[in-house]
């Protein structure tokens, strides 16, 4: 599983890999409005990771680190979804890779500063989707979890 974490959208994807083969599973964005109070913000990533790791039979997940922006309080909106979503995945018992961007972008483009496109574009060559993954949040989750998959040990893939 991949996770793009943010308190507005999450995007995660889960991939199934066969030795060095990608496919997709499942992806889509896990969304939250100004509407509800933060906290149940925070728990509706929780609950909704958590369901997934269940209902996909996760192993593993990627999750991009902390981008550390020129506004403090996105930073720390955006460390609490993360947490929120990490605290999921931890309470599966899964390992979890945290990544940089940087180092998920060269995972799957082979270059660090690639563009939003780029990565959506390898995404898609990589997984063999029909058209690019429908948005950013998804396209950056299907690349986390490509890279968290491709550092496990080729024994470790199914």
């Amino acid at each position: 599983m991949g996770l793009d974490p943010g308190i507005a959208a999450t995007g995660y994807g889960v991939v199934v890999t066969q030795g060095s083969r990608f496919g997709v599973l499942a992806h889509g964005v896990i969304r939250t409005t100004t509407r509800q109070t933060h906290v149940a913000r925070l728990a509706v990533i929780h609950e909704t990771v958590g369901r997934l790791v269940e209902e996909h039979g996760v192993e593993g997940a990627g999750v991009e680190e902390v981008y550390v922006g020129p506004d403090p309080r996105s930073t720390m909106l955006l460390g609490q979804a993360r947490g929120a979503a990490l605290a999921a995945l931890g309470a599966a018992g899964l390992e979890v890779g945290e990544y940089a961007v940087a180092t998920i972008k060269n995972a799957v483009c082979g270059y660090g500063r690639a563009d939003k496109l780029q990565v959506a574009r390898m995404v898609r060559a990589i997984l063999a989707l029909d058209g690019d993954p429908p948005n950013e949040h998804v396209a950056d989750a299907l690349a986390a979890a490509i890279c968290h998959a491709q550092r496990l040990p080729i024994g470790g893939r199914r």
